[in-house]
């Protein structure tokens, strides 16, 4: 099974879980870690390592962070340097969340990284947009 740990700047990551838990029901091998005021990159490092001995990943670990280039990414990006069976996705939002766990039973870490990146740019709509789509539809 692909572990999933979504590392974010604050308790994002616990909160982002438990919204998660709402939509797609019990969570299973997947672990927030948060990136408190006043901690270092090398206090992340190690939360991600004590996070990685809580899940099981012999298929490989996605992490899921905030944005590209910060603290959660940084750390992330130490660990997963050393590892084949690691990637790390940046701009995590709830679908893509919900997306990466239902699909990882059946898709290999590299299609589960195309999926979530997939996921997060599709749940970006306008509502006018929209609209306007469905109105020339029903024209």
């Amino acid at each position: 099974m692909i572990g999933v740990i979504v590392g974010t700047h604050g308790r994002f990551s616990e909160e982002l879980l438990r919204s998660t838990s709402m939509v797609y029901g019990q969570l299973e091998n997947v672990v927030g870690v948060t990136f408190e005021p006043g901690e270092s990159v090398n206090g992340l490092v190690d939360k991600f390592k004590i996070a990685l001995g809580t899940i099981e990943w012999s298929d490989g670990v996605l992490f899921l962070v905030d944005l590209f280039g910060g603290s959660p990414y940084n750390a992330a990006s130490r660990i997963a340097a050393g590892y084949e069976n690691m990637d790390i996705v940046s701009g995590v939002n709830l679908p893509m969340v919900v997306d990466v766990l239902v699909s990882r039973s059946t898709e290999q870490l590299e299609d589960l990284v195309k999926l979530a990146i997939r996921a997060g740019q599709d749940s970006m709509k306008s509502f006018r947009t929209v609209r306007e789509i469905q109105t020339e539809e029903e024209l």
